[in-house]
C-alpha cells in the first residue's frame, strides 16, 4: 500500500443521504459540508462521488462539475471504512475489499450495502478486487510505505469485528494484503470514538506517519478533557516502539452540544499538492497549518470548516480514499 502522499490517481468519496438525530446537524448542512470537501479536492486531482439516486439532482447542484458522480445504492457516507484500500501488485492496482459490517456492528444504522461498496468501485475504477476476511476499516490503518503499519487494540481486536484473532493472526493478514511486515499497536483511540456509532479507536484520528518517518501524534493539553490521559498513554506505546513522536495540538475547543469533542487535526487528508486540513474556528487553527506546512513542503494547506463532519462522528480523512497512482506512471 503506498503511504498517502504518494501520487494520486483520484479520490473516491461518498454522499451523505440524511444527518443523524441528536447531533444538531441538518441534512443540508452535512450535504454542503462533504461537498465542500469533495469540491476542494477536485480543484487538486480527480474525484469520483458516489450518490445514492434518490440524491442526485441535489448533489448535482453542490458539488463542482469537474467531479465524476457514478449513481450507488448507499447507507452511509464514510468511505474511507467502506471503501477498497488499494494495493499495487506487480505494478498494477488492487482494491482489498476488507469485511465491513459497521464497525464492529456499532451502529445503529443500515450498513449492509456499504458492505458491498468496495467491489462496485473496483468495478467502475476496472481493477481486480481482492477479498479479505478481516473485518476492518481503512480509517483503522495508517501505512508510511516502507513496511509499517499503525494499528489499535480495540479496532482489529474487537470482538464484534474479528472473535478469537489474536495479534499474530491480524498482523499476518494485514501484511500479506498491504505489503507490510512491521505493525504498531496503539493501545485505544480518542475517548468519543466509543460513544455510540463510534469506530472503538480508528488510527486516523490519533495518530499518522509523516514522509519523513516521524509520527504526527493528537495532543490535548487540557487535563480536563479525557483524551490528555490517552494521548500520554498513545505517546508511551510509539515511544516505546522507537518512533519519534510529533504532537500535533488539539484545538482549544473542548466541548459541542452533546460531550467532550475529538475534533483532530490528525484527521487531514493529503492530495496531490495539498492537504485538505479540518478547521474549527479554533485559535489553534492557524499555528497547526503552519506545522503541517512544515510537514508537508511543497503542498497547499487548504483548510475546510470541518464541524459538521465531526459531530456526525467523523472527520475528512474519515470520508476521503486515496487511488494510488501505480509506480509505473508516476
Amino acid at each position: 500500500m503506498p503511504p498517502e502522499w504518494a501520487p494520486h490517481t483520484a479520490t473516491w468519496m461518498s454522499f451523505p443521504q440524511e444527518s443523524y438525530p441528536g447531533t444538531g446537524v441538518s441534512t443540508a448542512e452535512a450535504q454542503a459540508a462533504w461537498s465542500a470537501v469533495a469540491n476542494t479536492i477536485a480543484e487538486h486531482e480527480p474525484l469520483h462521488l458516489l450518490v445514492s439516486p434518490e440524491d442526485a439532482a441535489i448533489a448535482a447542484k453542490l458539488v463542482s462539475g469537474a467531479i465524476h458522480r457514478h449513481d450507488c445504492p448507499l447507507d452511509d457516507a464514510w468511505l474511507r471504512d467502506s471503501g477498497p484500500t488499494f494495493v499495487e501488485v506487480d505494478g498494477e492496482l488492487r482494491g482489498i475489499d476488507w469485511n465491513f459490517n459497521g464497525w464492529g456492528d456499532h451502529t445503529a444504522f443500515d450498513w449492509q450495502r456499504d458492505n458491498e461498496l468496495a467491489g462496485r468501485i473496483c468495478a467502475i475504477a476496472g481493477i481486480e478486487r481482492e477479498s479479505s476476511p478481516l473485518t476492518n476499516e481503512g480509517g483503522g490503518i495508517h501505512v508510511d510505505g516502507t513496511g509499517r503499519v499503525l494499528l489499535t487494540e480495540t479496532v482489529q481486536r474487537d470482538e464484534g469485528r474479528n472473535p478469537g484473532w489474536s495479534r499474530e493472526d491480524v498482523e499476518e493478514e494485514v501484511h500479506q494484503r498491504l505489503g507490510t511486515d512491521h505493525a504498531l499497536w496503539l493501545p485505544r483511540g480518542l475517548y468519543r470514538d466509543y460513544f455510540d456509532h463510534g469506530t472503538r479507536g480508528h488510527v486516523d484520528i490519533v495518530a499518522c506517519f509523516t514522509p519523513a518517518g516521524q509520527v504526527l501524534l493528537h495532543w490535548q493539553t487540557d487535563t480536563a478533557h479525557p483524551d490528555a490521559k490517552i494521548c500520554r498513554e498513545v505517546r508511551d506505546a510509539l515511544e516505546q516502539a522507537d518512533l519519534t513522536v510529533v504532537e500535533l495540538p488539539a484545538p482549544k475547543t473542548l466541548r459541542d452540544n452533546i460531550n467532550w469533542v475529538d475534533y483532530s487535526y490528525i484527521n487531514h487528508y493529503v492530495c496531490n499538492g495539498a492537504v485538505i486540513c479540518p478547521s474549527f474556528d479554533d485559535p489553534n487553527d492557524g499555528a497547526v497549518q503552519e506545522i503541517l506546512s512544515e510537514i508537508y513542503p511543497g503542498r497547499e494547506i487548504r483548510p475546510v470548516d470541518a464541524r459538521v463532519i465531526f459531530a456526525m462522528g467523523g472527520g475528512i480523512h474519515c470520508i476521503t480514499q486515496q487511488q494510488p497512482a501505480p509506480s509505473a506512471s508516476c
